[in-house]
């Protein structure tokens, strides 16, 4: 269904869900959970309200990137190298929606954000593990994560194109096994691939699906507004709060998934 009459209080909501994803998806990542029930309950089929989940949340993204400007100084090459697999994953997982049965990774979904949330959980006994190796001279491998976390920042972005709720969750796990750096510096970078993924999808979707724009554009003045609140919260809060706050809400996605 792509044509669903909205009364005032629908916009509000709309409206309203979409500054609390943006305010969500710039500190942890996983705004998709509160906008996508959303436009399924209101009326929208599955996919169009993917696709506009996708379209509308865009702009939250940029503005969550923008937000985070500060924290990514000294960051180009690596943004440069990640970003690369980010676009090329985002597209893919575009493609995948758009020609595949929506339930290819129904089963897998939940499963790589537990995988996640673990990750982020560990991170801090894994960086000291990395230190270790560096005092013995054994280094932690390439400043922007190697081919390795190339491949699976790829893959993120396949899974962020096809669906997305809490692909920042993985991002910033991965990078924090992956690279030696501050957590908020992380995060920024997240902030950034994460937007690479959603805008190429939404590039795709705008050209070969429906979008329904009364409501990605409700979508998109919110998640604009929440990516800037989101930038505010999330610089001021110490690095093991928001790691905690990452486990807590890429679990209960994950949760949430599986019900």
């Amino acid at each position: 269904m792509l044509a669903v009459a909205l009364s005032p209080g629908d916009l509000l909501i709309i409206f309203a869900v979409g500054l609390a994803a943006g305010t969500v998806n710039t500190i942890v990542g996983s705004g998709s959970l509160i906008t996508f029930p959303t436009l399924l309950a209101l009326g929208y089929s599955p996919v169009v309200a993917n696709v506009t989940n996708t379209v509308g949340l865009v702009p939250g993204s940029l503005s969550g990137a923008f937000g985070y400007r500060r924290e990514l100084s000294g960051q180009r090459s690596r943004l440069v190298f990640l970003g690369s697999a980010s676009v090329a994953g985002g597209i893919t997982g575009a493609v995948l929606l758009l020609v595949l049965p929506g339930s290819v990774f129904a089963h897998v979904v939940p499963i790589l954000i537990l995988v996640a949330c673990a990750l982020v959980a560990a991170q801090p006994r894994l960086s000291a593990r990395l230190a270790r190796r560096r005092e013995r001279g054994e280094g932690n491998g390439p400043v922007n994560g190697g081919a390795g976390l190339f491949a699976v920042v790829y893959l993120t972005g396949v899974y962020g194109g096809y669906f997305g709720a809490a692909q920042g969750v993985i991002l910033i796990a991965l990078m924090g096994i992956f690279i030696d750096d501050h957590l908020q510096r992380l995060n920024a970078s997240k902030n950034v691939l994460a937007a690479l993924v959603n805008g190429v999808a939404a590039l795709l979707f705008i050209v070969a699906s429906h979008v329904a724009w009364e409501a990605a554009g409700l979508l998109a003045v919110g998640s604009t507004v929440g990516g800037q609140v989101g930038a505010k919260l999330g610089r001021r809060l110490p690095a093991p709060l928001l790691r905690g706050i990452i486990v807590v809400v890429g679990t209960a996605v994950a949760v949430k998934l599986l019900i």
